[in-house]
């Protein structure tokens, strides 16, 4: 393994890091929370999605805004650190962590649960340490050799996303019992705070539209590139889901009539295209946990390098770059052997400990926007009112209501993890009598 001297290659043009967002952030995510959503906004998914699309855009914008600022690879850790202070930005990148580490360890879970069920007579352990294996295999191997694969993934998936809405078309068309119209979008039963509530849950679908900031020192240009490639994946996961929820929502009005409302996506799957379609729709679920475990774990060990660099975390190990694959190694492997507990979480324990960390980040990259301009107003033009106070206020109250939305578990478990970092910190920095290890960023 090398030394911390190493360096990243810049090699990934806006495109490769839009696809590495969206492998992510996972198109089939939209399949997840139909049924719930449906039945809890009375029909309404579509407009609960423009709602959430509307309201992520303004924080991708913030996120673009720093990414422009300070191009390296801490995310909301580098941006708290920089504009408000270096002790607050551990504790965010802390709190982060909870988001990018345990990620990958969701995507195993599902894996276990979807490949359980098709093959119940394999021990559901093999699931979960085979695609671990695999996603570290792969992001070791190089930045373009996780990029490329994730491309492939997400082509995949949108492949059988297009062919879903088709068979729904037909079944519309030549079923006589449902039609197209805009009551997905708008009718007179609509309840905004159902909307609300569903939106927070959607929110879900969103996450990873910012976690390619922490590739910022592997792109080409990455003070053009990452802000683009951040508001493009916000962007056209949000039509995206927009589109194929409209469909949905148009065959089936009323999820009730469905046997599963959890498991609304697969049954629906089998009605409009049979066991032959269910069975290609499940590997693309499938493929979707691959794509976004292997993107989860490249983000992860760029945020581990940032912080390990920096000294907060043990350097040697953290923040050091193998000197041949131009890969964080350790941090790979750290990762991977944290994901294997899977093999003892269940899905909601896993996803408590996620939203925390997000929805923290997202707040607190706003607040950064805020600060960075009121500490350097003398330098702005006049119309940066909009996008450095305005619009990321807008973030930040989203991101404030998502926080307070989060279920008692995943509080219980954030502000446990919350106060791991803060006796972290104290140890660190000597009880505050001295400010956390840094490092400063050069451009290569």
């Amino acid at each position: 393994m090398g030394e911390s001297q190493e360096t990243f290659k810049r090699s990934l043009g806006v495109a490769s890091v839009i696809f590495l967002g969206l492998a992510y952030m996972s198109p089939f995510a939209v399949f997840d929370t139909f049924g719930v959503v449906s039945a809890l906004t009375n029909g309404h998914v579509p407009a609960s999605y423009v709602f959430i699309t509307l309201a992520i855009l303004f924080t991708a914008l913030s996120y673009g805004k720093m990414a422009q600022k300070f191009p390296d690879a801490g995310s909301a850790y580098t941006y708290t650190k920089k504009t408000i202070s270096p002790q607050l930005g551990f504790l965010v990148g802390w709190s982060a962590l909870l988001d990018y580490l345990f990620l990958p360890m969701i995507n195993a879970v599902l894996a276990r649960i979807y490949l359980s069920a098709l093959f119940p007579a394999i021990p559901s352990w093999i699931w979960v340490i085979g695609l671990i294996l695999i996603i570290t295999v792969m992001n070791i191997a190089g930045i373009k050799f996780a990029v490329t694969a994730n491309m492939l993934f997400v082509l995949f998936q949108l492949l059988i996303a297009i062919v879903f809405v088709f068979l729904i078309i037909r079944a519309i068309l030549h079923g006589g019992s449902t039609t197209f119209t805009i009551n997905p979008f708008f009718s007179q039963n609509m309840k905004i705070s159902s909307l609300l509530s569903g939106a927070s849950i959607l929110a879900l679908s969103f996450l990873g539209f910012d976690a390619v900031t922490t590739l910022a020192e592997e792109t080409i240009h990455p003070e053009k590139n990452i802000p683009k490639a951040i508001f493009s994946i916000a962007l056209i996961g949000g039509l995206f889901f927009v589109i194929v929820t409209y469909f949905m929502q148009c065959l089936y009005p009323n999820v009730s009539v469905l046997k599963n409302i959890n498991g609304a996506s697969p049954e629906i799957a089998r009605q409009i295209g049979g066991l032959l379609f269910q069975s290609i729709f499940t590997s693309g679920a499938l493929i979707s946990v691959l794509a976004s475990g292997l993107a989860a774990q490249t983000s992860a060990s760029r945020l581990l390098y940032a912080m390990g660099r920096d000294g907060v975390l043990p350097k040697k190990s953290f923040g050091s770059i193998h000197k041949t694959l131009k890969t964080p190694v350790f941090n790979i492997l750290f990762i991977g052997i944290l994901a294997l507990t899977a093999l003892f979480l269940d899905l909601v324990t896993a996803t408590s400990l996620v939203n925390f960390g997000a929805f923290t980040a997202f707040s607190f990259v706003n607040l950064s926007v805020i600060i960075y301009y009121w500490k350097n107003k003398r330098e702005m033009k006049a119309n940066s009112l909009f996008g450095y106070v305005l619009f990321p206020f807008v973030g930040l109250i989203f991101s404030i209501y998502l926080w307070f939305n989060l279920d008692k578990l995943a509080v219980i478990f954030g502000l446990s993890w919350f106060l791991i970092g803060m006796i972290y910190l104290l140890w660190v920095t000597k009880g505050f009598r001295s400010a956390p290890p840094d490092y400063e960023f050069v451009e290569n």
